[in-house]
């Protein structure tokens, strides 16, 4: 007997390599995939400018990013949106401003397609290659009430369909849906796989993700890297109860030169502090 449907994912037309730069923008759980690429000595860049919930932030920040990257990542979280009533532009923080400076306002499923279009616009003039992986966050929004919630993402959900249908971008390929909310809420659909205030995913929920992530993403020979990686990862994390000890400074001394060592075959390495 099967107790669980598992959501069958379509492969992209390109894979992540090791050598890939990466951006990540977007909710809470864009930290959360960028914590999880760090780790793994990824050259990644992670919501530098904080925590971007809706399409039009993320086009804010790609805007004001500026570098170019081979891969990035928009975890959409909302289409809700506050505009300053001042100046009629949308905010990405309100920085704990009187709530009546603002107007929340909630974007279409067309204009939020069009941010969209407008983030991949710009990732691609300053690198035509630039591959683009979109998901939906699967944290729930407990201030729009559940209902709301489910309208806010279905509007995402719509958004991304639309882009990648009939977008001359989403049509031109390289673009890629990664179904993150569907695992969380029509695979794994359990509390148990929640964190305790019930919205957001468990630790154990990420790595399950990630685990996802990586089977269908990554090629070959980014996941070969990982199994080389995973050893000098480990071996960097451990803490000595003695760290004055010969033994540990000679342990330290072989981590690092299989560091280098292995820095000769994925030289992004050298770029990494672990």
């Amino acid at each position: 007997m099967e107790f669980r449907t598992v959501v069958d994912i379509t492969a992209p037309d390109f894979f992540i390599e090791p050598e890939h730069r990466i951006l990540t923008v977007g909710s809470c759980f864009a930290d959360h995939l960028g914590r999880k690429f760090r780790d793994e000595a990824f050259v990644a860049d992670v919501n530098p400018y904080g925590v971007m919930y809706n399409p039009a932030s993320i086009l804010h920040t790609v805007e004001r990013y500026g570098e170019a990257v081979d891969v990035a990542i928009f975890t959409l979280g909302t289409n809700h949106v506050y505009r300053e009533k001042a100046t009629g532009e949308i905010v990405d923080n309100c920085q704990k401003r009187p709530q009546a400076l603002f107007q929340e306002e909630v974007l279409s499923v067309d204009v939020c397609r069009d941010y969209l279009l407008k983030a991949i616009q710009v990732l691609r003039n300053r690198n035509s290659h630039t591959k683009i992986i979109i998901t939906v966050s699967p944290i729930r929004y407990a201030k729009y009430g559940y209902h709301g919630s489910q309208l806010s993402k279905a509007a995402l959900l719509l958004a991304v369909d639309s882009l990648m249908r009939d977008g001359d971008i989403g049509k031109a390929g390289g673009v890629y849906y990664f179904p993150a909310y569907e695992i969380v809420n029509d695979e794994l659909r359990d509390y148990r796989f929640y964190a305790p205030d019930m919205l957001h995913p468990s630790q154990q929920a990420v790595d399950y993700i990630w685990e996802r992530f990586v089977a269908i993403v990554f090629s070959d020979s980014t996941r070969e890297y990982l199994r080389e990686w995973k050893p000098i990862k480990e071996a960097l994390a451990h803490r000595p109860f003695n760290p004055d000890s010969d033994a540990y400074r000679s342990f330290l001394a072989r981590t690092m030169e299989q560091k280098k060592c292995l820095s000769d075959k994925y030289p992004h390495l050298k770029s990494i502090n672990q």
